[in-house]
């Protein structure tokens, strides 16, 4: 950079009189000061410093065999003298930052697949220890900004589980955080949910309720969810930790979609009948698919025992003598679709 810098500040001396000098020079094919001055009126210092610009400029050279007399020389010829060395080290700056960007480049697939691999990892987690699930749920929830979205099905929860709960989650709704929660119809019916509900709704949160869930959410500031671990040979313990930003954003959706086909869970408020006639027509609905009890109980979040309390009441408002003949007259009289199907 010095030597470009040098060489513009050089060729900036080349002055129109200077250049004049120089034609006059390039026609005589010498330069002799004297003459110079005399043609263009100039005086002898004029005269002895545009032979010094010509001269750095290397327009000016001493001939051969007579250092002192001056000749002109060509321009590229000049320019060759100024400029050389630059341009030979451009090139060679130039064949350095070659190698440098092959070299580098040559790099970029073992990166991209390296970032590939980091971000599968950063963006699933599978924690199979349930204290280490217990303890992510909980410093997640400490950590909460904005909004925790759950979704919880299997009915009531226990007492033990919903007292440790209450407290966190009133301090969550204090800090400004807004809570929304999902339960299915039959946690009405439980006194201890009822009371939970009741002590975080004052604080602020949202409480509803469906008649099925397809299975646990959990979703932190619409970053980070929790779903259970789809185990082949059963229901798991362990839980997958999702990041990955589409896939949350997909989440949350879903649990929009189910938010606004759930009913508002007021526990002091009488219960709406439309949840009891949902919760007859699923029982039927399953029963018609040939469910078993436990299936039925299990999909609707109630003890075995209340499940087939309900199927008994069915089938005798049915005029049905058993399970199958109650599904088929269920679907005779348009409560469900024989050939509905999941």
């Amino acid at each position: 950079m010095h030597g470009i810098e040098d060489s513009r500040a050089r060729f900036a001396e080349l002055d129109e009189m200077s250049a004049a000098a120089y034609r006059l020079a390039v026609h005589s094919g010498r330069f002799v000061g004297q003459e110079i001055a005399e043609e263009l009126k100039l005086t002898s210092e004029e005269t002895l410093r545009i032979q010094w610009i010509l001269t750095r400029l290397h327009l000016l050279q001493p001939t051969p065999g007579k250092p002192d007399e001056l000749a002109p020389a060509s321009p590229d010829a000049a320019v060759a003298e100024l400029v050389g060395g630059t341009e030979d080290h451009i090139r060679s700056l130039q064949r350095a930052v070659t190698g440098i960007r092959s070299s580098m480049l040559s790099l970029m697939p073992a990166y991209f697949e390296g970032r590939r691999r980091r971000n599968h990892l950063e963006a699933f987690d599978l924690i199979t220890d349930v204290d280490a699930i217990r303890a992510l749920l909980c410093e997640h929830r400490v950590q909460a900004k904005s909004e925790i979205l759950t979704v919880q099905p299997d009915g009531a929860q226990g007492a033990p589980l919903l007292a440790a709960l209450r407290d966190s989650m009133v301090e969550t709704l204090q800090r400004g955080v807004r809570l929304q929660t999902i339960y299915q119809h039959t946690a009405r019916g439980d006194l201890m949910t009822s009371s939970y509900v009741r002590e975080v709704s004052a604080a602020g949160a949202e409480i509803r309720t469906t008649n099925e869930l397809i299975d646990r959410m959990i979703i932190y500031d619409r970053e980070v969810a929790f779903l259970p671990e789809q185990a082949i040979d059963g229901p798991g313990r362990s839980a997958v930790v999702i990041r990955e930003p589409n896939l949350v954003a997909f989440l949350r959706k879903v649990f929009e979609y189910q938010w606004q086909l759930a009913t508002p869970f007021l526990p002091d408020a009488p219960q709406p009948e439309h949840i009891t006639d949902e919760l007859k027509l699923s029982i039927i609905r399953l029963m018609s698919r040939g469910y078993k009890d436990e299936m039925v109980a299990r999909r609707l979040g109630m003890s075995v025992r209340t499940c087939r309390r309900h199927i008994a009441e069915l089938t005798e408002d049915l005029n049905a003598v058993s399970r199958f003949q109650a599904g088929v007259h269920a679907a005779l009289s348009g409560h469900v679709d024989l050939y509905d199907s999941e």
